[in-house]
C-alpha cells in the first residue's frame, strides 16, 4: 500500500467507507506574538505578584493590578495610546533597595493676581488656581492638592508644616528611575493659555537622590518558554540590559537561540545629552536591544517613551516585519522645547553609535526616525552592520517561522531517503531535492509578501543534503536575501537657468 496512513490500520475490514483528515497541505502559518513590560509595581496598593508575568487588558486594570502612580500604571497608559489591539502582559518587578526620589517646589514670591498654573509632573498635567490674596502657604497648599488629585502621578506631594512654602515631592517607589521625574511649570506655554499667574514665582528642585537598582532574574526565568515577542523595558542599567540580553540573545540559552527559536526584541529610551548618548551608546552591542534616545528637557519620562516606542513597533513589525517604522508617531511622548531638541547631524552621529532616534513631525509629535538597534560590532569588535536595525531580526523571525511551520505540517512524519529513490505515490518520503522543493516554493510566498528578494539567486544558492555521519538528519544552507527598506532619497538637482535652445523639445 503505497499511500501511508496515519491512523486507519492496514489490517481494518470492517466496510465501508473510512476517513481520517490530514491538514498538513491546509494552514497557513499563524503566531502568537504578544507584547511584555517590564517596570515596577507599587509597594502597597498593588494586588498583581512580583516577577509574575501577568496579561493586562486596559489601563484601568493595569492600575488595580500595580497601583495607581506605579511605573508600570504609565507605562500601560502609553502603551494603549499607541496601540490598543495588542496582547499586552506585564512584568512586575518590586522595588529594590534603596532610597526613593525626592525633589520640592517652593513657593518664593506671592501671585498679585488670580490665575492658574499649570504644573507638569512627568509630562502629566495638573493646575492650581490661585487668587490675588493668597500667601505662600496658601499657594503651595493648592499646588500639593493639584499633584495629588492625580493618583497616576509617579509621586506624592506633601506640605511641610514648619515651611508651608515648600511642597516636597516623594517617588512612589525606590530606585534610581525615580530621578528620571521631571518637574516643571507651563510646559505648553503662551499658544496652549499657560503662564504663571502675575507675581508669582516658584523654584523647583527636580527629584533626586533615587537608589537602587532591579534584580531581573527571577522575573526571567519566569517568563519561561511563552512567547514574548516585544519587550518593553523601563530598566536601562548595564545589569539589567545585561540580562535582557541575555534572554533575548542569540546563545543557546537565548531567545534567538537554535534551541529555543522563540525570537523577540527589547525597547528601551535612555535620556541625555547629545555628547552623553555619544558616549553611552558604543557602551552596548545588542542586536536584539534598540534604545531610542531622549532630549534632556522632555518632560516625558523614559519609561513611558519606551512604552510608546515598543507599542508603535509591535503593532508595524506584526503587519510586515521588513516595514521601515520610520515617521511611526510616539503618541503621549512631549518633546523637548524647540531650541533643546537634537537637530538633524546629531541624530545622524547617534544612529551610528547604536541609539534609535526620534525627532518631531509637523504636528509637534515625536515620531520615529530610524529603529537603530545596540548592535555596532562582530565578536572580534570590527565595526558591523549585520544587526543595526530592527527590520533585519523582524524579518528574519517571519521567514524561520514561516519555514517552520511549514516544514513540521507537511512531514511530521515522514521517511528519509535518497534523491532518486523510486517509491509509491502517496508514500510518506521525503529526499533533499522535495525537500528543497518545498523551501523554494516557501521561499516566493515569502517574496510575495515582500520579505525577501532575488528567488533565483537564492534557489541557486540554497543547499539541501543528507548529513553525512547522521542518516536521519538533513543539513540546509539558507541564504534568504532580505528585502530592504526606503530609508534614503538622494537627489543631485543640477538645475539650468535656461535650457539649450537647440535642444531637441520634442519628447
Amino acid at each position: 500500500m503505497p499511500v501511508s496512513f496515519a491512523n486507519i490500520p492496514q489490517d481494518w475490514r470492517m466496510p465501508l467507507y473510512w476517513v481520517e483528515t490530514d491538514p498538513s497541505m491546509a494552514g497557513y502559518p499563524t503566531s502568537r506574538l504578544p507584547a511584555v513590560l517590564y517596570g515596577y509595581m507599587n509597594p502597597s496598593g498593588a494586588t498583581a505578584t512580583a516577577d509574575v508575568p501577568v496579561a493586562v487588558p486596559s489601563s484601568a486594570e493595569a492600575r488595580k493590578l500595580f497601583g495607581y502612580g506605579s511605573m508600570l500604571d504609565a507605562m500601560c497608559e502609553w502603551f494603549f495610546k499607541g496601540n490598543n489591539a495588542q496582547e499586552l502582559w506585564c512584568m512586575p518587578i518590586a522595588e529594590p533597595t534603596g532610597n526613593a526620589a525626592v525633589g520640592n517646589i517652593t513657593v518664593t514670591h506671592v501671585p498679585t493676581a488670580a490665575g492658574v498654573a499649570s504644573v507638569y509632573i512627568a509630562g502629566r498635567k495638573v493646575t492650581a488656581a490661585v487668587v490675588a490674596d493668597d500667601t505662600m502657604g496658601e499657594v503651595a497648599s493648592s499646588i500639593c492638592a493639584a499633584i495629588n488629585a492625580d493618583p497616576s502621578m509617579p509621586l506624592t506631594a506633601s506640605q511641610a508644616t514648619t515651611d508651608a512654602v515648600i511642597v516636597t515631592l516623594t517617588c512612589k517607589w525606590k530606585g534610581i528611575e525615580g530621578n528620571d521625574i521631571d518637574v516643571r511649570f507651563n510646559y505648553g506655554g503662551t499658544l496652549a493659555a499657560e503662564r504663571m499667574p502675575e507675581g508669582l514665582t516658584v523654584t523647583i528642585t527636580k527629584p533626586t537622590g533615587g537608589t537602587g537598582s532591579p534584580v531581573l532574574d527571577t522575573a526571567i526565568s519566569n517568563m519561561g518558554d511563552e512567547p514574548y515577542e516585544y519587550c518593553g523595558t523601563g530598566f536601562t542599567d548595564s545589569t539589567s540590559l545585561a540580562a535582557l540580553d541575555a534572554e533575548y540573545g542569540f546563545s543557546d540559552d537565548g531567545r534567538w537561540g537554535w534551541l529555543r527559536q522563540l525570537y523577540g526584541h527589547v525597547f528601551g529610551a535612555y535620556r541625555g545629552t547629545y555628547a552623553a548618548l555619544m558616549l553611552y551608546g558604543p557602551d552596548n552591542n545588542s542586536g536584539v536591544i534598540s534604545l531610542m534616545g531622549v532630549e534632556v528637557n522632555s518632560p516625558t519620562p523614559v519609561w513611558c517613551w519606551a512604552a510608546a516606542y515598543c507599542a508603535k513597533a509591535a503593532r508595524a513589525l506584526l503587519n510586515d516585519p521588513a516595514r521601515p517604522l520610520q515617521t511611526l508617531k510616539l503618541t503621549g511622548c512631549l518633546p523637548a522645547p524647540k531650541h533643546q531638541r537634537f537637530k538633524m547631524k546629531e541624530l545622524n552621529a547617534l544612529s551610528g553609535v547604536g541609539i534609535a532616534t526620534q525627532r518631531v513631525d509637523g504636528d509637534g509629535v515625536p515620531a520615529i526616525a530610524r529603529e537603530t538597534t545596540c548592535y555596532q560590532k562582530n565578536l572580534y569588535s570590527q565595526g558591523d552592520d549585520a544587526y543595526e536595525l530592527v527590520t533585519t531580526l523582524a524579518t528574519l523571525a517571519a521567514l524561520f517561522r514561516s519555514q517552520r511551520q511549514a516544514i513540521t505540517s507537511k512531514f511530521p512524519r515522514h521517511k528519509l531517503a535518497n534523491d532518486g529513490t523510486r517509491f509509491g505515490a502517496g508514500q510518506a518520503i521525503v529526499t533533499p531535492k522535495i525537500i528543497k522543493a518545498e523551501l523554494i516554493a516557501q521561499y516566493r510566498v515569502d517574496e510575495f509578501l515582500g520579505r525577501v528578494e532575488n528567488a533565483v539567486l537564492y534557489k541557486k544558492n540554497l543547499i539541501v543534503e543528507r548529513d553525512a555521519q547522521s542518516a536521519t538528519r538533513v543539513n540546509i544552507l539558507y541564504p534568504p536575501d532580505l528585502v530592504n527598506q526606503l530609508r534614503i532619497f538622494a537627489v543631485l538637482a543640477q538645475f539650468r537657468l535656461q535650457y539649450d535652445r537647440g535642444i531637441d523639445q520634442n519628447i
